[in-house]
């Protein structure tokens, strides 16, 4: 079992969990994840002015795979929004949320990349796009060559995902507001859907702790959400 930190990606973005599983494989040992659990935290504490290009670029000078750990963390959540947005299924969106981050870490080094959000997204519609067109069951509007080169429809899908953008920044915002034991709860339940039990077994909180936390996370973000308008 992997070792807990109240102070490790857990208070960023434990929905990065499953990557990180993956990630090993993909490294071939435990290394990097005990790296990740133990050594992003003090990098993330000195990051949180630094843009995502600053980052990408700190990650290509010294192939430190913690950088591109925050940039991950930084859009797992919105691109989890966009993937539900086009796949319209949470077990889909994971798993594609999962394979375009291996895919960033095996292939960022081969792009010149100006705007990583711009392109992150990019590749992200793209991998979305395909994964429809590979399905037999896939509604044909969806990804018809009629509505991708119709200016109209381009336009309606852009503020569309323009307002979906914003929402997921505000929630992810207010979450960040968060203390950090109602902030993993409230992921590990609505976002990774574990009962009580499993928060606790994952956290070491009791279960009156993590029902209190999940309780008042949610009653913050609510309160959090409606400041922000």
């Amino acid at each position: 079992m992997l070792p807990y930190s109240p102070f490790s990606l857990t208070a960023s973005s434990r929905l990065c969990l499953q990557l990180l599983l993956f990630l090993w494989k993909f490294h071939g040992s435990g290394i990097f994840i005990l790296q990740v659990f133990y050594l992003y935290p003090v990098i993330y504490k000195n990051s949180q002015e630094l843009t995502d290009e600053e980052l990408l670029e700190r990650f290509k000078t010294d192939d430190n795979s913690d950088w591109i750990g925050i940039l991950f963390d930084r859009y797992a959540i919105l691109l989890l929004g966009m993937c539900m947005k086009y796949l319209k299924n949470e077990e889909d969106a994971r798993d594609s949320v999962q394979q375009i981050f291996l895919k960033v870490l095996a292939e960022i080094n081969k792009h010149k990349v100006q705007f990583f959000r711009a392109w992150i997204y990019q590749v992200t519609r793209n991998h979305c796009l395909m994964q429809l067109r590979q399905k037999t069951q896939v509604r044909q509007e969806e990804v018809s060559e009629k509505h991708l080169n119709n200016p109209t429809e381009q336009e309606e899908d852009k503020a569309r995902f323009v307002e979906k953008d914003n929402m997921l920044e505000n929630m992810q915002h207010a979450l960040e507001q968060l203390n950090p034991e109602q902030r993993i709860c409230v992921k590990l339940f609505y976002l990774q859907k574990l009962s009580y039990q499993d928060i606790a077994g994952q956290t070491g909180y009791t279960l009156l702790q993590v029902k209190s936390y999940i309780q008042n996370g949610k009653r913050n973000l609510k309160l959090l959400l409606s400041a922000q308008g």
